[in-house]
């Protein structure tokens, strides 16, 4: 894996980090501080790395003007992607951002992957086990979840539970871990970071994820969504991309109204917010500073007022 320079910029800062729940303004307020700072975006979301998923995924292309954006449409819908791809790709554009002379401004909602980064995860990449996979080929499904859950009982994925591929490619890694020696896995430099992270009320949070809904759905997510089945995504994989893509599915399969849909994936939405939330409280337990920005004011102030002050 490459190094990560641990060389900070004059300011002592060599990374912005801006974080939030979904509908929280992260991409604008990026492109915004970036656009002040010389930065460029790098995209720490799992989904907007592949193409032809821009309305489900909110990526919001048309907010970034002449900011440039980096792990944004370089896979093709159904290829894998994991953490540790995540963190690979960081690297790589984290060196090519900083090499010149610019500041690597980080945006997302993935906890994982952004705790990836700013806890220095020590990742290894895992070969695939053909006599291992001959092995599982025949089981059924529930036979694997539980092959699954036997290696990692505290599995944080739980989309590796409902795709047959991604159950066996689990089990591959956590049988992998179970074995791999500690001097294997490589260690990231340390970065100095700031992270800030939008904060809302959680009854405007609410309205806003509800009012994005429809936009989206009203600007073509529904259609978005016939493409990707239509180009030969299976509607098995587009389950576990994301809660747009699983519900919208399910709508044009026949298996919900519109109004069922469109209640049912607003429920899930908020609940996923909240997720999010709690993922970030978990980073701050475990030692990373996140300065809160009050979403609803001047945020792009607030930060840039907040680094001037931290910087001296």
């Amino acid at each position: 894996m490459p190094k990560l320079p641990s060389r900070p910029d004059r300011t002592g800062c060599n990374l912005l980090v801006i974080l939030g729940p979904t509908a929280s303004g992260k991409t604008r307020l990026g492109v915004a501080a970036a656009g002040e700072l010389n930065g460029e975006i790098i995209s720490a979301d799992s989904r907007q790395v592949f193409r032809g998923m821009d309305i489900g995924t909110g990526k919001d292309l048309d907010e970034y003007g002449d900011v440039p954006y980096h792990l944004i449409d370089i896979l093709d819908p159904g290829e894998e992607f994991s953490v540790f791809a995540f963190q690979r790709l960081f690297v790589s554009a984290f060196n090519d951002i900083t090499g010149r002379g610019r500041l690597p401004v980080l945006v997302g909602g993935t906890g994982l992957y952004l705790d990836a980064v700013l806890r220095g995860y020590r990742m290894v990449e895992v070969p695939e086990d053909p006599t291992l996979r001959r092995k599982l080929a025949d089981l059924p499904l529930e036979t694997l979840r539980e092959r699954l859950l036997g290696l990692n009982p505290k599995l944080h994925n739980s989309t590796d539970l409902i795709d047959r591929d991604r159950l066996v490619r689990a089990i591959e890694i956590a049988t992998f871990e179970r074995t791999a020696v500690e001097a294997e896995v490589p260690a990231l430099p340390e970065l100095s970071p700031l992270v800030f992270g939008i904060r809302f009320e959680r009854e405007q949070l609410r309205r806003r994820i509800t009012e994005r809904l429809r936009a989206r759905l009203s600007g073509g997510m529904i259609e978005e969504v016939e493409q990707l089945l239509a180009a030969g995504v299976p509607a098995e994989r587009l389950d576990w991309y994301g809660l747009e893509y699983r519900f919208v599915t399910r709508f044009l399969r026949g298996e919900l109204n519109r109004n069922d849909m469109f209640q049912k994936l607003n429920g899930a939405i908020h609940a996923f917010a909240k997720k999010q939330e709690n993922w970030f409280r978990r980073m701050e337990r475990h030692g990373v500073e996140i300065i809160r920005l009050d979403g609803g004011d001047d945020p792009l102030s607030a930060l840039l007022a907040e680094k001037a002050r931290r910087e001296g």
